[in-house]
């Protein structure tokens, strides 16, 4: 390989591992903590600070525009100008050349939307960071504390309670009992405002919990035990529109702190008021209204065997609802006498769905019409909860305290630190000049490893580190078997550059032999490993690929440098060797 070429593969090595690590960099170095700590809260509490901020803000606007609607626009609120200058081209309102508080007080059509458009403001630069963090190295729990679970599924109740229909395609069942459990835990534990938590299935039945920070043992329990309630509704529509009539007129008098209501009597007897939702811009349910209910459901959601989006005959989103037998009889009885009436789906007491009946329905074949793809997979995914309900049990649960997170953390930098500045210290007394070649690789060689794993979204741990320490040991032997066979290249009476070339051409497969090896067992531990022992053989993996690219190519480079640049003729690799 040409020198020329040789350095830009290094350039461009290089620019990547800068590329690849800038994420880690801008969110452990760049990112106040105030910000980290909303970035890592749940999309709830992101929501709720946004929406409290924006109002905030749209107070203090008011209020500067009362005392002086001339004065101009702060720097801070300076993100107003363009939605502002959208809307005075949308309305057809002349666009002001300065713009004022009261010029752009006066281009919103109402406070709501005022707030709306800070607390979009507020919420793209929290998620920012959220993906900031998402594209950064994590610390695992034995460096940060935190909470690990393993639960296990029993998939064997879901085949069970499937019976016949199992029998045909029973691994498809359990991966996709599998994928919904995971998706449910995942809903829930956001939903309960835990930080930021890593679930993954482990094995087949299996699923691996981190919640990373400090949190209690028993609601952590409650949230992964608990299972969702889902049924059908009968709808009251003119005691709805009353009611919701009533509500836009006196929002402050319908609902006590608890959500309950003032006056029982605003609803029939039999009846009770739910709240009706949507997903709104976070992901997250977002009231819209409120429905007036039977409080006996139609039909309980165990009746539900299978939920799948298709199509119509013009080809808009539909959900095929298949019921079983006991649930096709009460279904199709219902349907037949409340035609041209609504009935909804309701899960964990939200109002998910509000259908129209528009014809009788027997046979349990249920079509449901009448949403955008995108919420007809919502409410696909509402109701797969309840008929791949799979029972969970905690198999294993471990908590590690922040102050001991926090001291492995010392610890691991400290060993770490120390054992490369040992190593280092070694090589330039014993190999003067080209020591310092090899203190160069490895500091690449960290460099390169650190920003992979952070472009692969690892986690770095205890046993991570602990691949990097032997990592940086097996690297200097790399330098140590090239820089021997340069010393007897010169001994020999060869040139400078002869004895480079020549020693690094004879060390090339001694090391690539003994680095493939070492690469294999580690690929090995990484597949068929889990826990500290996969973090330990994915570490050593990237380590070992480092290694050889700093060790051959990075080390090489530097040798030619000073020969070829700097016009250097002796060779500083030794105290017996010029």
């Amino acid at each position: 390989m040409s020198k020329r070429n040789r350095f830009f593969i290094i350039l461009v090595v290089l620019v990547l591992c800068f590329a690849f690590l800038w994420p880690s960099i801008a969110w452990y170095f760049l990112t106040p903590k105030d910000a980290q700590t909303l970035a890592l809260g749940s999309l709830e509490k992101i929501k709720d600070y946004s929406h409290i901020m924006a109002a905030q803000d749209v107070v203090a606007l008011s209020a500067s525009a009362r005392t002086n609607s001339a004065a101009e626009l702060p720097a801070e609120f300076s993100y107003l100008k363009a939605e502002a200058k959208n809307n005075c081209k949308l309305y057809n309102k002349p666009v002001p050349e300065t713009w004022t508080y009261g010029t752009v007080l006066g281009s919103f059509t109402s406070q709501d939307e005022l707030i709306s458009a800070i607390e979009k403001k507020y919420r793209d630069e929290i998620l920012k960071n959220k993906n900031l963090y998402s594209r950064s190295v994590k610390l695992g729990l034995d460096l940060s504390g935190g909470m690990s679970v393993i639960v296990k599924a029993d998939l064997q109740a879901v085949l069970d309670a499937q019976g016949e229909d199992a029998v045909d395609n029973p691994q498809q069942i359990k991966d996709d009992a599998m994928t919904q459990a995971i998706e449910t835990l995942k809903s829930r534990i956001d939903r309960f405002g835990l930080t930021e938590p890593v679930i993954r299935k482990q094995g087949e039945d299996r699923i691996y919990i981190e919640v990373p920070g400090a949190a209690e043992t028993e609601s952590i329990n409650s949230i992964i035990m608990g299972k969702g309630i889902l049924n059908f509704r009968y709808v009251d529509m003119e005691a709805s529109s009353a009611f919701n009539a009533f509500y836009r007129a006196n929002p402050a008098n319908v609902f006590d702190a608890n959500g309950n209501l003032l006056d029982p009597s605003l609803v029939p007897e039999g009846k009770e008021v739910i709240g009706q939702y949507t997903k709104d811009s976070y992901g997250l349910d977002e009231k819209i209204g409120y429905l007036v209910v039977e409080k006996v459901p139609v039909l309980d959601g165990k009746h539900i065997k299978s939920a799948k989006v298709g199509s119509d005959n013009i080809g808009k989103p539909q959900v095929h609802v298949e019921l079983d037998a006991e649930g096709a009889a009460i279904f199709g009885e219902f349907t037949a006498a409340h035609v041209n009436e609504y009935m909804a789906i309701v899960s964990d007491n939200k109002i998910k769905s509000n259908a129209c009946i528009n014809e009788p329905i027997p046979g349990g074949h249920v079509a449901i019409s009448g949403f955008s793809y995108e919420e007809a997979q919502n409410l696909q995914k509402v109701l797969q909860t309840a008929w791949l309900s799979v029972p969970l049990e905690i198999e294993n649960q471990q908590v590690i305290g922040a102050a001991l997170g926090e001291a492995a953390i010392q610890q691991g930098l400290k060993a770490l630190i120390i054992g490369l500045i040992a190593v280092l210290v070694f090589m330039i007394i014993w190999y003067l000049g080209a020591g310092f070649n090899a203190v160069v690789a490895q500091i690449l060689n960290l460099f390169i490893m650190f920003s992979f794993l952070s472009a692969m979204g690892l986690t770095l741990t205890l046993s991570s580190i602990a691949g990097m320490i032997l990592t940086i040991g097996m690297a200097v032997d790399a330098n140590v078997i090239i820089f021997e066979r340069i010393k007897e290249e010169r001994r020999l009476g060869k040139s400078r550059a002869a004895s480079i070339a020549a020693g690094f051409d004879h060390a090339l497969w001694a090391i690539l032999d003994s680095n493939i090896t070492t690469l294999i067992a580690a690929l090995f531990l990484s597949m068929l490993g889990t826990g500290t022992i996969q973090g330990f053989a994915v570490s050593l993996a990237i380590g070992v690929c480092s290694s050889v690219f700093t060790a051959l190519v990075v080390s090489h480079l530097m040798f030619d440098f000073n020969t070829d640049v700097m016009r250097k003729e002796k060779l500083s690799i030794g105290w017996s060797v010029k």
